[in-house]
């Protein structure tokens, strides 16, 4: 194997100058042995006489892309990247880095710590830390404040967002940019080298970080404590309970206010601090559980070729079908959206007109790629204009009958090879796909409101599908940048069947005294973003009322949603009716508690027989919704419906709002102990009965064998 750093000392066309050449496929991560080779071909160029400036570079198509992923959760080994980055900037001699493709991480912390750096135009630049829970632990928080200044450190670490170089040019990080020129390899090497010629010929010396805090006089130094706490003030609303972003803050204030070795030093307390924590541990677990769920775990030697789709159709052009018709345009595939009568097309692709005007004045997207995406959008009345296309997802009324129908036409005017997906929220997708001839092309596309923003996708499996149509859904949703999880027939699916629970307890809390803004509360002050009553209410009761009368498997309980069941048989049907569990300003939309909607939830408990409480805490309605999760997800593991507990948290993450710090409900379980939440469960069980609290037998297993369920 050749070594994934090598020192070039001298070029044909380059005399004096040295290349570091890393090649680590596939994104030049700093593993160890690239830390080490670095260290050395370091030593190796200042002990030769005749080399004067030195050049990193790095081979296939990107720069360092962060650190080595495989090395996660390893006892690290010397030399650590802050080692490696201070062995740079000491240098003696000019190290001048060549950056393209995605500088990420400890990527970018290298750059920074180099004494000049040259980019191509497109180049992303970014310290993501923060999406893992950490912050920049080799010296992110005190290089980039210092070259660049506090206000945009402050924002790049804190967001953990990319930049392109041109929206970073006047900041002092890039010092030569320069266009890419794809018909030349090294086109790139050979500017940077032209660049280190310059440099000597000018006797231009290693820029080497002064030991000194910033340069800032009294004034620039108290605008920059002000803006540090302005910083912090807004991530304690935007970023609440998270422990990352507010250590990057301090770290970076630390940059203005103390000497660089002991404001380095600091930075290190924090990353470790950070590393250490549940929090981060959690964040990781996340990264990891959102590309595991992307492996499909298909049995026998050959994984199946995903089919080609170039055109896909849309039934139903409302809220939901327009909004799963612009994720396909936007991924650059041409739809066909399909409604009843024009009246509705016409509303419908004017609607998704109006969502894109509305993301071009945001500038979330230019005038050129709206025209786009725009133009692949056709629409008709008549389904023989589906008779070539590639896909179809249906989108209709959760209506079993209408879906059948919807299916059986389908089948008779679409090519034989042609996939047709459901997008349906509940139903059995193994009796849909018995209205077809094709019951193996048959496959669950459920995707979550808003279709077009939301990043989550269930492709859910029927009993029959076949591998290569099961391939092609979760190929055609990462393409679309979903994050595409496959689960199996059951009511609900995984992410629903779930919520369900979780809706349920809400409801028993209130049919036994609790109020609505007490349950929300308690869940956003957990971490949820949403009270489960608000997003009821938003989203729209009576939805989860028709959901619950179509299901003729619902249980036979008088209590079961029955706080939910009073208000939409009120005509309380949430932000639409401007009352739900809360009533909300007609002009303003604005939510505020109601009496009204308290008073017909407690009538009902009367009548049911239920006695009021006062004695409900906030922990108790944690536990009830979040280890309601927890127990159906084991369920839900053992009946196979899931294939691994990471998969149901990739969902609970990028679904239902579950805070990314806490990893979803199965990594949050194995954090707070298996056995707690088993004696918890029991608890509730003498408690309140077992209709709903059965101990799920995995979670028992796992407990008697010292096991987890993630890790």
């Amino acid at each position: 194997m050749t070594a994934p750093v090598l020192l070039i000392p001298t070029t044909p066309h380059a005399d004096n100058i040295a290349i570091i050449n890393i090649d680590n496929p596939p994104v030049n991560a700093l593993s160890h042995a690239v830390r080490q080779g670095v260290v050395d071909a370091i030593a190796q160029a200042e002990q030769n006489e005749n080399i004067n400036a030195i050049v990193i570079y790095c081979q296939g198509k990107t720069f360092i892309a962060g650190a080595d992923i495989k090395e996660f959760g390893k006892t690290p080994k010397e030399p650590h990247l802050p080692d490696v980055l201070q062995r740079i900037n000491q240098c003696n001699k000019p190290i001048i880095a060549a950056l393209f493709g995605n500088v990420l991480g400890g990527g970018f912390e290298l750059a920074l710590a180099c004494h000049y750096r040259i980019a191509v135009k497109g180049t992303k630049l970014g310290l993501p830390e923060v999406n893992l829970g950490l912050i920049p632990g080799a010296g992110g928080t005190q290089l980039l404040p210092r070259i660049a200044g506090v206000e945009l450190a402050l924002t790049m670490i804190t967001s953990g967002k990319p930049q392109k170089v041109e929206q970073l040019d006047g900041y002092g990080i890039i010092d030569q940019l320069i266009s890419a020129d794809n018909t030349k390899k090294d086109h790139l090497l050979n500017e940077t080298i032209t660049f280190a010629k310059a440099l000597l010929e000018q006797k231009q010396t290693s820029k080497i970080i002064t030991q000194q805090p910033m340069a800032l006089n009294s004034e620039e130094k108290q605008a920059a404590k002000v803006l540090c706490q302005q910083f912090r003030d807004k991530l304690a609303k935007k970023s609440r309970g998270q422990q990352a972003p507010q250590s990057a803050v301090n770290s970076i204030e630390n940059a203005f206010t103390l000497p660089l070795n002991e404001a380095t030093v600091k930075e290190r307390e924090y990353f470790l601090a950070c590393r250490g924590s549940a929090q981060s541990r959690a964040m990781r677990h996340a990264f990891f559980a959102e590309k595991t769920a992307a492996k499909l775990m298909i049995s026998g030697e050959t994984k199946p070729t995903p089919a080609e789709i170039k055109s896909v159709a849309v039934i139903g052009a409302g809220t939901m079908g327009g909004g799963i018709a612009m994720c396909f345009a936007n991924a650059g595939i041409s739809v066909t959206l399909l409604e009843m009568n024009q009246s509705n097309l016409a509303k419908g692709i004017n609607a998704i007109a109006n969502r894109y005007q509305q993301a071009q004045t945001r500038g979330i997207i230019s005038k050129e790629k709206v025209n786009q995406c725009m133009a692949l959008i056709t629409g008709t009345c008549d389904y023989q204009d589906l008779a070539q296309v590639d896909l179809v997802v249906e989108a209709a009324f959760e209506t079993m009958a209408v879906k059948q129908q919807i299916f059986s036409q389908l089948d008779k005017v679409c090519k034989p090879e042609a996939i047709l997906a459901s997008n349906t929220s509940y139903l059995d997708i193994d009796e849909i796909a018995k209205a077809t001839t094709r019951p193996e092309k048959v496959v669950g596309m459920h995707f979550f409101s808003p279709a077009n923003i939301m990043k989550l996708l269930e492709v859910v499996a029927t009993k029959y599908t076949d591998s290569q149509t099961l391939t092609t859904a979760m190929t055609l949703g990462k393409k679309m940048g979903k994050i595409s999880v496959a689960v199996k027939v059951c009511y609900g699916f995984v992410g629903n069947r779930m919520y369900a629970c979780y809706g349920r307890e809400a409801n028993m809390l209130l049919l036994e005294g609790a109020t609505p803004q007490q349950v929300d509360k308690a869940m956003v002050q957990w971490g949820m973003a949403m009270g489960p009553l608000a997003v009821n209410d938003m989203s729209g009761i009576d939805i989860g009322y028709k959901a619950r009368q179509a299901n003729t498997d619902r249980p036979d309980d008088p209590c079961f949603f029955a706080a939910a069941d009073t208000l939409v048989e009120a005509g309380r049907l949430g932000q639409k009716t401007h009352a739900g569990f809360y009533q909300y300003d007609e002009q303003t939309n604005k939510r505020s508690p109601d009496d009204a909607a308290v008073n017909l939830i407690r009538a009902n408990a009367a009548k049911l027989g239920i006695k009021q409480r006062s004695d409900i805490s906030d922990e108790e309605i944690q536990q009830r919704l979040i280890f309601a999760l927890i127990n159906e997800g084991a369920y839900i593991l053992e009946q196979g419906i899931a294939t691994r507990a990471s998969d149901i948290d990739a969902i609970w993450l990028n679904g239902y709002g579950f805070p990314r710090y806490l990893g979803g409900p199965m990594c949050y379980a194995d954090e707070i102990g298996l056995e707690k939440v088993v004696a918890t469960i029991k608890e509730f069980q003498q408690k309140l009965g077992s209709n709903y609290w059965q101990v799920a037998p995995l979670l028992e297993n796992l407990v008697a064998e010292n096991k987890n369920l993630t890790r």
